[in-house]
């Protein structure tokens, strides 16, 4: 398993992933893939993930809204109205 860390680490290195990118990425998947595993019960993978099952449910609304680390989600801008004059 390391050799496959290190080839992976190696094409992230290679194609400019910028470590913090890797980490929350990284972290993303192994969430999901527990979370997956489990079946949705977020109360179980958040045991087998030794996380408080409030904390997983921050971190899934964060991948579902594209809130970056600092847990901010991307900020949208809605359409202009129309004036009616």
């Amino acid at each position: 398993m390391k050799a496959e860390l290190d080839k992976l680490i190696d094409q992230m290195i290679c194609h400019g992933v910028l470590f913090d990118e890797a980490v929350q990425e990284f972290e993303k998947q192994f969430i999901l893939q527990v979370v997956g595993r489990h079946r949705n019960n977020l109360s179980k993978a958040a045991a087998e993930l030794g996380i408080h099952r409030n904390t997983l449910t921050k971190r899934l609304q964060q991948y579902h809204t594209g809130a970056g680390a600092n847990g901010h989600a991307r900020r949208q801008v809605a359409p202009r109205r129309k004036s009616h004059s």
